[in-house]
Formats: structure tokens, sequence, C-alpha cells
């Protein structure tokens, strides 16, 4: 045995970090995108945001700089002129000078409150059930118990972790669990707290002050039926007539099987495109939406320190060109992010013409790799581009996902799969509540069309569309 030197030639490849960072901005969303640039602009000095200013703004500051200054408006001209002094601004000593004292009473004053504009916090589901535990009058120890047991509750309204592992956990005896459970189900809404549904529907049905014995004999022993509606099964093992099964059915369905979704807020989540597509005569045109991205710049300041050269230390250069460095490519890797978007979008409007003229039921079958090799770009690429990207089109706002998808063979070629999803929406719209269409039959229909289609693929299909089953889906009432 010897130890030996060697040299070996290879190549492999390396993602370098500016690499990384640009494949990360690349596939983050609009509003992940502007959290990231608002954080780098905190942590680089070098980067600083450039707003276009219009001439009453600049007029504004003007005024507002001859007022600090005693009307001699020097403020602007001397941070023009030395960089050290620009973009700065004394705004301690401006709200100093210029704040007024608050108006004492409402007389006099020309704005007034407008309290329906207040925005108030909404109640959840926990709030209201800790309110009832305060109001309950419970021992210190059955509160106790009960604040343990409503950190369990989820949005719905349920207990799905097992009370056996809840007082493994917390060091509690299960008969408390179950004691204090058991008052906690006579808390409003009626049916929360329960562990799964037959309990929350049983819960609900004793809260009833009509005679409930029935319904609670019903929703113990025959819950399958009831969700298949097979009324005629439920009659004969009950020993009723159907009109009288289906009167208690009536009261069953009025209940809430999810009780705490009334207290989940509605708040709408709005979509912000980053690309608009707006027809301009028979042509479409991509615009990208830059509204609310900070507009970055190379702060002057820092870049007169560098030109200085040896009046800074060798320490404060090499820190200032690690941040020089770090703000340019974060620029273009900004830059970069917006032309592929651009690209890829321009791809798409070129593929999918129908779809912007005519709409959802024109859509085309189209994969990854035509966009790819439109633009000379990677799949991969193209996958990170379109992921939480949006697009506002003149039919509406969709994510540049959506005009990804498999094709379906028709007797007029291939047809996009998000069409034939449609056309389901539209039959089972349009069917006889008393007798819904199958699946077999919604085939049958589709091949009527020329749509070529297996019924396990409507069956797929019918589950994206959270659309039930032909057995749950008919009405007998």
């Amino acid at each position: 045995m010897a130890l030996r030197q060697t040299m070996n030639l290879s190549q492999s490849l390396v993602i370098t970090p500016q690499l990384q960072q640009a494949i990360k901005l690349l596939q983050m969303s609009r509003l992940e995108l502007e959290s990231a640039v608002r954080s780098e602009l905190e942590e680089n000095p070098i980067l600083e945001e450039a707003e276009v200013l219009k001439e009453e703004d600049l007029k504004r500051t003007k005024e507002v700089a001859a007022e600090i200054d005693g009307g001699t408006g020097e403020v602007v001209a001397t941070n023009t002129q030395d960089p050290q002094k620009q973009d700065e601004f004394e705004w301690e000593s401006y709200f100093e000078q210029n704040q007024k004292p608050p108006q004492s009473g409402m007389a006099g004053s020309e704005e007034i409150m407008n309290y329906e504009n207040a925005i108030s916090a909404s109640q959840t589901l926990h709030d209201h059930l800790y309110w009832q535990v305060k109001m309950n009058g419970f021992s210190e120890y059955e509160e106790k118990v009960a604040d343990l047991l409503l950190n369990y509750i989820d949005d719905d309204g349920y207990i799905k972790t097992p009370l056996e592992q809840i007082a493994a956990e917390e060091k509690i005896p299960l008969e408390d669990l179950e004691d204090t459970l058991s008052l906690i189900h006579e808390f409003d809404p009626p049916g929360v707290g329960a562990r799964d549904l037959k309990e929350c529907l049983l819960i609900q049905a004793k809260h009833l002050e009509e005679d409930t014995q029935d319904l609670v004999r019903l929703i113990s022993n025959h819950l399958k039926d009831l969700e298949k509606k097979n009324y005629d099964a439920i009659a004969k093992a009950m020993g009723y007539e159907l009109e009288e099964v289906v009167e208690m059915c009536k009261i069953i369905y009025s209940m809430d099987p999810k009780p705490g979704r009334a207290f989940v807020s509605n708040e709408t989540q709005y979509v912000t495109p980053d690309v608009y597509v707006y027809k301009v005569g028979d042509d479409f045109v991509v615009s990208l939406n830059e509204d609310g991205l900070p507009r970055l710049k190379i702060s002057n300041f820092y870049k007169n320190m560098l030109q200085k050269g040896g009046k800074t230390e060798d320490k404060t250069q090499n820190y200032i060109q690690e941040k020089l460095r770090s703000a340019v490519w974060l620029i273009k890797s900004i830059h970069q992010r917006q032309r592929t978007i651009y690209k890829v979008a321009e791809s798409i409007v070129k593929h999918q013409r129908e779809f912007f003229e005519k709409g959802a039921a024109y859509l085309k079958p189209m994969i990854l790799r035509d966009i790819a090799n439109d633009i000379g770009m990677h799949e991969s690429t193209v996958s990170r581009v379109t992921t939480s990207k949006y697009v506002h089109t003149p039919q509406g706002i969709y994510e540049l996902k959506y005009f990804f998808n498999s094709g379906i063979n028709s007797s007029e070629g291939d047809m996009a799969s998000e069409s034939v999803k449609l056309k389901i929406k539209d039959l089972v719209s349009k069917e006889d509540p008393k007798n819904p269409l199958s699946d077999q039959k919604i085939v049958d229909l589709l091949k009527v069309e020329g749509i070529q289609i297996a019924r396990r693929t409507v069956a797929k299909y019918r589950d994206v569309l959270r659309i039930l089953p032909s057995s749950q889906r008919k009405k007998f009432f």
C-alpha cells in the first residue's frame, strides 16, 4: 500500500447560487415575488425602489421641500448635486413642523368617521365555543378540560382525534373527557364536537322539539341506505309507509352535516393576473402586469463610493461589491422571469386562438412540449412559468396551467379534456332530477356527439367536477 497523487479531468453540472435564485424566482407567484423583492430591499443597501413620478407629484415634492426649507427650495437642489444626500428626506422634522393638534369635539371638523366603513373582526367557531364555556358556570377543572377539547375541534365542528389518544397525550382521565364532551354537545351550533357524521346527526335530532325516537332509529341503523336514498329499503326495515319515511328524511336533510362551516370566513380571495390578453382589431395583444411590483435600481451613493476607490476600506469595498453583484443579478433574474412569462403567454395565445375568441368549449389539447418547442425552452422551464401564474382574457381569468390538457378522440379530431368536462357538466345540469343520468348513459350521449370516451373516464371527470353519482343525485321530493 502506498499514497499516490493523481489528477482527473471530468465534467459535471453545477447549479450556481445565482442560477438557483433565478429558478426560484421563476416559479414564484406574484405575491411571493413581491414579498421576496421587499425582503431583498430591506437586506441589500445597494438596491433602491424607483418610482415613476408624474408632474403633479414632482410639483408637490418641491412644494414640501420649499415649505421645510423656508420657501427657498434649496433641498431639491442640494439633493440633486450631492449623491450622499440624494433621496434623503427629513420626515421627522417635517411632521414636527406641520402637525396640527387634534380638534376637540365635532364642531368645525370636516372629517367625521364613517362607522359603516370600519373593519370588524368576524367571530370564529372557537371564539363562539369559548364564550359558551365561560357562560355555562363550569368548575375550574371542567373549564380546563373543555378548553382542551375545543382545541381539537376542526373548522367543520368535528373532533377527529380519538379521545383515547387525547387522554394519553394530555394525561387526563378518559371518563373526564367523555363527561365534558357530553356538555359540549349541548352547545351551539347543534352537532358541534361530534366524532363522526352519525353522532353529529344524532345530536341535532335530539335538539328537535318534536318526537325524535324514529329519527334516532333511522340515523342509527339506516345511514347507508339514507346516503343512497334507498327509501324503499328503509320503509321495509322500519315497517313504515314510504311517505312517512320520506317525511323523516326531509327533516334529516335539513340538518347541517358540517355545523362549523357557518363560522368559516367568506372573505373573497382576489387573484391578480400576471398577464393581460386584449383583442385589438383581429389580433390578440399580450401585456405584462407590472402594477405593484417594485421597480429596482442601483443606489447612486454606493456607486460613487466604489468610484472613490482608495478612500474607503478594503473590507467596505468588498462588502459593497458583493451586494452590488447580488443586486444586479436579482434585477436580471426578474427581467428574465418577465420575458419568459411573456413568451409563454404569447405562445399560448397563438395555440389557443379559438378559445380566446369563442370560449372554453373550443379549447384544444395541448401539452408542455408544444409550448417548449415553440419558444425554444425546456419543458421544466415552461412548467415553472405556468405554476401559480394567471392570465386575464376576454373569457375570464385563468391559471396558465388551465390551457394544458389531454385530448379525447372525437369525430372532429382530438378534443380537449376540459371541453369534455364542460359537456358532462351541461348534461348533468339539464337532467331530470327524478331520473338522473348514469355514467353509462352519459357515455352514450357523448358518443352520439362523436366523442369516444370510456365510462371510467366519465366517472373520473365527474369526481373532478364534484358531481355526485346518479344514485345520490336522485330526488324524490
